[in-house]
């Protein structure tokens, strides 16, 4: 194996190595921005040569005068310098990164919960185009008559009315045959689309004399007019009519932008912990980085609220610490704020996930909270709840499933790092409200 073929196999071996999904959700440093995920990947050391920086000669070559070595004297054995010669497995590998795009990410990650592929709907019409003349109407400009439908019809009309008099005069000379069964015969045998009255005014011109013994035997003598005959007579007599007249129009083409608003929302109150904020996080980012992912163009809003909500940058967000009461309702305020007059819903995808503890103020879950929540239209609405250990009485998150009165909510219960999965997967498997 040459060493260019080794080097790639090297490549290959390591990009392996990258950690499960799950684990670096679960555990991992969730560094980067919506536009980056750096995954942790093991590094495979590359086979090298070394050298020694022993100031020594080559084989057989002593130390003579002057310190020289003479010709043929041993050299000894090579002395091992500071930081040399580490036993094997005594130190952790190195790390370093896969950088992962957004896109790349959201695909992971749908692998990994088996989710279905998400087709992002596009809402604000980002170019319109006229294609190929496909669509007909029975109005329009006369340059953009249709012809051939004019001419098709035409045809068709005139096949449909034509019918052999000849055959007809035949008929009407069969055996015990009147008028009345002669029509029925050239009406269900012959297809004729011909009006009794036209066959009466026949069978004034046609005498009396009777030579066939049944509509059998005059169908095997009588040769008559081939079908291409009716054909050419059909285009050589056709009538159009006004009622055939189709115009054609453009089809349109419609291109959409396919945008997206998050809105991560976070309790910060004073019960919030480490621990609480720490399980928020690990929610939170890989659903901004999965619906970055997938659309075109997504936007993030970050809320943080205690008894009152403000708006916050992305790093404060999720290390803002903890002080003050809750008041979710808060957050909605605001939130509902920010969307009307930024992202309008008939422009933008909406996602809006809320994460806490399940503490909230006396009656603000159902006298101010729920009715904010219904009146934001969105995809859908997440609450993510946090209980560490499963510890705290309060159960805010069972309240808005009593509650909420619309299809568009997914709640989730994190109390430690094996929940979090699941809860990402409850969020992005919800069917939301969107158009």
């Amino acid at each position: 194996m040459g060493i260019r073929e080794d080097y790639r196999r090297f490549k290959k071996i390591g990009k392996k190595q990258r950690q499960d999904l799950t684990e670096f959700i679960k555990k991992g440093d969730l560094v980067g921005n919506s536009d980056s995920i750096n995954i942790p990947i093991k590094i495979v050391d590359l086979p090298e040569f070394a050298y020694s920086s022993i100031d020594m000669g080559g084989v057989g070559q002593g130390k003579g005068e002057n310190g020289q070595p003479k010709p043929g004297q041993p050299v000894g054995k090579p002395q091992k310098e500071d930081g040399d010669g580490d036993e094997p497995g005594d130190e952790s590998g190195e790390h370093g990164y896969y950088d992962m795009d957004p896109e790349e990410f959201a695909k992971e990650l749908e692998k990994e919960l088996e989710l279905p592929e998400m087709e992002p709907k596009g809402k604000k019409v980002k170019e319109e185009n006229l294609g190929a003349y496909k669509e007909r109407a029975r109005n329009g400009p006369r340059a953009n008559l249709d012809m051939d439908h004019l001419f098709k019809k035409g045809v068709q009309r005139a096949i449909a009315g034509f019918y052999d008099e000849e055959y007809i005069k035949e008929a009407l000379k069969v055996k015990d045959q009147d008028l009345d069964s002669v029509y029925r015969h050239i009406l269900t045998e012959k297809n004729y689309n011909i009006p009794f009255s036209k066959l009466k005014m026949i069978a004034e011109k046609v005498d009396d004399e009777e030579i066939y013994d049944d509509f059998e035997e005059l169908d095997d003598n009588y040769t008559g007019i081939s079908r291409f005959d009716i054909v050419q007579e059909a285009i050589t007599n056709i009538e159009v009519s006004p009622e055939d007249e189709r115009y054609k129009h453009p089809e349109i083409k419609r291109e959409y932008e396919k945008n997206a608003v998050v809105v991560n929302i976070r309790d910060c109150s004073g019960s919030m912990g480490e621990k609480k904020r720490d399980l928020i996080k690990r929610v939170f980012v890989p659903l901004d980085w999965y619906l970055q992912g997938k659309y075109e163009n997504a936007e993030f809003v970050y809320i943080a609220h205690d008894h009152s909500a403000e708006e916050v940058q992305r790093n404060e967000f999720f290390t803002m610490k903890s002080s003050g009461g809750t008041r979710v309702s808060s957050a909605y305020e605001v939130a509902k704020e920010i969307l009307d007059e930024k992202y309008p819903w008939s422009e933008w995808n909406r996602y809006v996930f809320a994460g806490g503890d399940g503490e909230n103020y006396s009656d603000d879950t159902v006298n101010k909270m729920v009715p904010l929540m219904e009146d934001i239209d969105a995809n859908y609405h997440a609450y993510v709840q946090v209980k560490p250990n499963g510890k705290g009485y309060a159960d805010l998150a069972s309240d808005l499933e009593e509650h909420y009165s619309k299809e568009n909510l997914a709640v989730s219960n994190v109390e430690s790092a094996d929940d979090i999965m699941f809860a990402i997967y409850n969020i992005l498997s919800k069917e939301g409200g969107g158009e």
